[in-house]
């Protein structure tokens, strides 16, 4: 199983990196291995997350998320979507932007491609860290089947019984957030982050209302009689398999999306090693690669049913991710540190789960021991 989802990332890999060396010789190499290496270990927990929404998608779609979602991821995520970005916040038109990219010593308003790039951060952060940060407020304030630091989740699944809450505490962090780290950028600030939280609230609502909906068909079915509704099953399964696919799509999308969300920083970051876009797309798309595996195997391994607290540190790191994202806006935080915080979660919560599996068994050997009649000799 590893080597049959791992497979295509090993696979691009090699032909990344021989690219990179025929193209830009050593120096190349390096820059696209060590893109790569931060790409994945700066993303373990959106791995996770992945995960947790692949696994209510159908084998097709897990197969159309490894193959469609990475082309999406490498080109679009990472190449164009940036082009798009600068053109719109800077006001440029598609052929300048492209003409800055492909030559990064050119200016344009005195700025050349990743100057004009990280002028954008203050609307890439507030979508971004909007959209992250109702994630985890979604995950905190819902009832969970088990409960890591209950000491917190308790109290807050609790308060999260009140109708559109998550809503609430994140237009008060964006208002917040534009207030102090927005400066001039207020207005931009505030603009991209309710676009995050739209886009949030559409896609997952509507993957949600699909989901719903093929839930109550499915029930509807079983409740028809065998021999009196033979057509209107037949109907039901038509319509069911029509909902399915609406409701994958959907979660495709929303997968999508929060990878941007992930991926944005790390462009920006990227700039930093090198200003060549291809060789950033090419380091962040092997590490993207890599991360669609994992988002696999923990799916087919049901690792998140075996390892229960995997999915709070997760989330968790989300959350961090989403106040640093703000903060960022106007304090520079080194991409190190977001990625210990996130790997920090994801090892507490994974260290957790150990605990608790092996507590279990103890807890499972010594009620059989205790059940266990013992003989006697008469």
């Amino acid at each position: 199983m590893f080597l049959r989802t791992f497979g295509w990332s090993f696979a691009i890999t090699v032909i990344g990196l021989i690219a990179a060396g025929l193209f830009w010789g050593p120096t190349g190499f390096g820059v696209v291995a060590i893109l790569s290496v931060l790409e994945i270990s700066l993303s373990f927990d959106n791995a996770v997350v992945n995960a947790s929404v692949l696994k209510r998608m159908s084998p097709f779609w897990q197969k159309i998320f490894l193959t469609v979602g990475v082309l999406i991821a490498v080109f679009g995520m990472r190449l164009v979507f940036p082009l798009l970005v600068v053109g719109l916040t800077a006001h440029i038109g598609p052929s300048t932007v492209i003409d800055l990219a492909l030559h990064s010593d050119k200016t344009y308003a005195g700025l050349t491609y990743a100057q004009h790039l990280h002028d954008a951060h203050p609307a890439i952060a507030a979508f971004g860290g909007m959209f992250l940060l109702m994630i985890f407020l979604d995950f905190i304030f819902e009832d969970k089947d088990y409960q890591w630091l209950r000491w917190i989740e308790r109290p807050l699944e609790k308060i999260g019984k009140l109708d559109q809450l998550s809503v609430l505490v994140a237009m008060v962090v964006l208002l917040l957030s534009a207030n102090f780290f927005g400066g001039s950028h207020a207005e931009t600030v505030l603009l991209a982050g309710v676009l995050g939280l739209i886009t949030y609230l559409a896609v997952n609502g509507l993957a949600n209302v699909f989901e719903g909906t093929l839930e109550d068909e499915d029930e509807d079915g079983d409740e028809q009689e065998d021999g009196e509704a033979a057509p209107a099953v037949k109907n039901a399964n038509a319509s069911v398999a029509g909902v399915v696919g609406k409701a994958a799509f959907f979660l495709f999308l929303y997968l999508e999306v929060l990878d941007a969300s992930f991926s944005f920083d790390g462009v920006v970051g990227a700039f930093a090693i090198t200003s060549d876009i291809f060789q950033i797309a090419l380091g962040l798309g092997i590490g993207a690669m890599y991360i669609r595996s994992l988002t696999v195997f923990l799916v087919r391994k049901g690792t998140l049913d075996d390892y229960v607290y995997l999915e709070h540190g997760a989330h968790y790191a989300i959350g961090a991710l989403s106040i640093i994202l703000m903060v960022s806006i106007k304090h520079d935080i080194p991409e190190i540190v977001t990625g210990l915080i996130g790997v920090a979660f994801i090892l507490a919560s994974l260290t957790s789960s150990i605990m608790r599996n092996r507590r279990l068994g103890e807890a499972e050997g010594a009620s059989a021991e205790s059940e266990a009649v013992p003989t006697t000799k008469v």
